[in-house]
């Protein structure tokens, strides 16, 4: 039986500390075989450059087949047909393609409205040749005005041209199973892997996961709190805990695992050794 898919999800670098971080994780993380790593593309459009760069940096000094985000946000039809183009010559062969979220302060969300319209003009201009991944979102899009719209809104995403998903993280399993089981009932077929966020900061965690609507089941929060300043014990909870969900998620049928590394090698290295 093959071994599921992994893949690790990178952010860009802007300063030369966080790019030597960069590095450190993409050389250790490598040697876990990824099928392949993301890079992000950031809010207000500042990322036009850092992402490409990133992209080229994975692929050309680590080896690596890196996948840029591309996302609705900050960007005209021109100027996110100019990075696919940038794309092609660089050998990219997959796209992760997001509507988004519009930053403060910034007033034009770009050509673009839905990761649907990013979807299908990617699959006009180049069809057959980029892999499509978009998002999805078991515990429902934090924005969306109900579950039911919510499934249409990704069947939408398919329908345009995607061949896969990755979802937002989660801790409940069965958020992720009744998602697939109520798409599938849609008629979607695409494979939907899950996204796993390591825990390491915790209370990093809970503010990324207030923005995102993840939901943090009360018992971890509980148990952190027990543990107190014991950071070896912290660790090999949160640890123990990932990869026996992982395990889960495996055992029900997901096709892979998409870990989100916040450029660290450590949390997720310590999730993997544990599935062996």
């Amino acid at each position: 039986m093959p071994s599921p898919a992994i893949s690790f999800e990178f952010y860009p670098p802007k300063t030369d500390e966080q790019r030597a971080q960069l590095d450190k994780a993409a050389a250790k993380l490598k040697s876990h075989n990824p099928d392949y790593v993301s890079c992000t593309f950031g809010a207000g459009g500042s990322t036009l450059s850092y992402t490409p760069e990133t992209v080229e940096r994975l692929h050309a000094y680590h080896g690596l087949d890196a996948a840029p985000h591309l996302s609705c946000v900050g960007g005209t039809r021109a100027e996110l047909g100019e990075l696919l183009l940038r794309y092609k010559a660089m050998g990219c062969r997959r796209i992760v393609a997001l509507r988004g979220d519009l930053p403060s302060g910034m007033g034009q969300a770009g050509d673009f409205r839905y990761a649907s319209d990013l979807v299908e003009f990617i699959r006009t201009e180049y069809d057959g040749f980029f892999h499509i991944e978009v998002a999805a979102y078991p515990e429902c899009h934090p924005q969306a005005d109900d579950a039911f719209a919510d499934l249409r809104n990704f069947k939408r995403k398919v329908d345009a041209g995607a061949n896969g998903a990755i979802t937002q993280y989660f801790y409940n399993a069965d958020a992720y199973f009744r998602f697939v089981d109520d798409v599938r009932r849609l008629g979607v077929e695409v494979p939907i892997v899950p996204g796993i966020m390591p825990i390491s900061n915790f209370t990093q965690l809970r503010r990324f996961s207030e923005a995102c609507g993840a939901e943090i089941p009360r018992w971890i929060g509980k148990r952190m709190q027990a543990f107190g300043d014991d950071v070896d014990s912290v660790r090999d909870f949160a640890s123990d805990f990932v990869a026996a969900l992982c395990q889960r998620l495996l055992d029900g049928g997901a096709p892979g695992l998409h870990f989100y590394t916040l450029n660290l090698s450590r949390p997720t290295s310590s999730v993997l050794a544990r599935l062996g």
